[in-house]
């Protein structure tokens, strides 16, 4: 199931600061760790959904809702 946007569809970045930024990335990065401790590796698909939600390409809504759908919840 790939309910990614195609490049067509996603929006351009906001603007967000090194400190939003960065606040992001370690949300991230502590669930990467997480999900690892249980046993589990990221696909790439979650990955881009990480990457564009710490490049400010998507919200945490979109971001959780696109997560979400991934796992068919």
């Amino acid at each position: 199931m790939n309910d990614m946007p195609s490049p067509a569809e996603t929006k351009p970045a906001v603007y967000l600061s090194p400190e939003e930024r960065a606040r992001r990335k370690a949300a991230i990065d502590y669930a990467r760790v997480s999900m690892r401790l249980e046993g589990f590796i990221l696909d790439a698909e979650t990955e881009e959904l990480n990457r564009r939600y710490i490049d400010g390409e998507i919200t945490s809504a979109e971001h959780s809702a696109a997560i979400r759908a991934s796992v068919g919840r």
